[in-house]
């Protein structure tokens, strides 16, 4: 691995512990001051909604100023957005933390894949790459999610105080900080030449391409996986009366279970094609979904969501390799801003829709529903198999 890809990774990390923590720290804070799941929903949505509208315009930047200039604007708005809510520990400024906070890691996280998938020689190393790159997120989706979850139940005078949410959001405020450490020296690439002379285009003429459609939507399918998890987890050790230790545990196994898998990936990768992967992930979280809200204990939740960390861990650099060998050279920021704008507006709707169906109809249906559909799109995702390179 490069000495500037382990600087990326580092910096991708505390950046995304600083939005997980966050993440996980605002809807218990939220429901312990009375809200309801639904408005849980809806500020978890918030998380995604500026990541959704800055995606295209951030992939069009990083494609014509590369990578520095974004990332400092992303460290400065999540560090002086999550600090709102330490200072003021209420529901609108809740609001505006977990805007600030989705709104940066999805503009800094365009802006590395792109400089990654450029750094890349071919094939092999763009798998290679990605499967490290993917390492990121996967260890601050533990980092954050239990740093917060510890400090909430133990930097108060009595456990979950909002003292120690505080502190929880103080610690995630000063994340971003390190990314700026580690990022700094890592030298920007030549822009590509094709630049010069490109007309303005609309993003929906990359959407010509039916692979670039077909990889959309596979994609779609398996992060609304992830939103399913994140949502239902709380909620539901909420209704079993779980402490925000275990609930940020049954999290943290998730993520952790992902990081592992993903450690392991570079080697798997240069054995098994993209396809193969992300077919045998969606055929097995299909499956997982089905026995996973019929787990009777905090122990079985945790089994299953190692598991199920383990399966949806495989799909996301894959699903990178395969877009940076469909896309031209010089609009590979924007289709990275069109892949993250999709997840997004899944990610704002989907919290919405569950909170909705969940207060109606209980967790177990949300689960089964979308279990369902990720075993269908696995004939979708086996087509991905004739990636050609431009």
């Amino acid at each position: 691995m490069s000495p500037d890809l382990a600087r990326l990774i580092a910096g991708q990390m505390f950046l995304h512990a600083c939005m997980a923590g966050t993440r996980m720290a605002i809807p218990l804070l939220a429901l312990k001051q009375g809200f309801s799941p639904v408005a849980v929903g809806a500020l978890l949505a918030l998380f995604a909604l500026s990541a959704m509208f800055l995606a295209l315009p951030a992939g069009r930047y990083s494609d014509r100023r590369g990578l520095q200039k974004i990332l400092r604007i992303s460290i400065v708005l999540a560090a002086s957005g999550v600090l709102l809510s330490a200072l003021w520990p209420i529901f609108p400024v809740m609001c505006l933390s977990a805007l600030a906070a989705g709104g940066a890691t999805g503009m800094a996280v365009i802006a590395m894949q792109r400089h990654v998938g450029r750094m890349a020689k071919d094939q092999i190393a763009l798998k290679v790459a990605f499967s490290w790159l993917s390492l990121g997120p996967a260890v601050s989706n533990f980092v954050g999610p239990v740093l917060a979850g510890l400090l909430i139940d133990f930097a108060g005078p009595e456990a979950g105080h909002v003292s120690g949410f505080r502190w929880a959001f103080l610690l995630m405020a000063v994340f971003p900080l390190f990314t700026w450490f580690w990022v700094r020296p890592v030298p920007e690439l030549p822009l590509s030449p094709e630049l010069a002379n490109d007309k303005p285009r609309r993003a929906l003429d990359l959407l010509a391409e039916p692979m670039l459609r077909r990889l959309l939507a596979v994609n779609w399918l398996l992060s609304s996986c992830w939103d399913v998890h994140t949502f239902v987890v709380p909620v539901l050790g909420h209704e079993r009366g779980y402490s925000a230790s275990v609930v940020g545990g049954i999290l943290g196994a998730f993520a952790l279970a992902a990081a592992f898998i993903r450690v392991c990936l570079p080697f798997i990768a240069r054995h098994v094609k993209e396809h193969q992967i992300i077919t045998g992930a969606m055929v097995c979280t299909a499956l997982l979904f089905a026995v996973y809200p019929l787990m009777p204990t905090a122990g079985a939740m945790g089994a299953c969501s190692v598991l199920l960390g383990l399966v949806l861990g495989t799909v996301q650099p894959m699903i990178m390799s395969t877009l940076h060998q469909i896309t031209p050279a010089h609009r590979q920021g924007e289709a990275l801003g069109l892949r993250l704008m999709s997840i997004n507006a899944s990610s704002v709707l989907m919290p919405m829709l569950f909170g909705a169906a969940g207060a109606i109809a209980g967790v177990a249906p949300v689960f089964w529903v979308v279990g369902t559909s990720v075993g269908l799109g696995a004939r979708m995702a086996w087509k991905l198999r004739a990636t050609h390179s431009h």
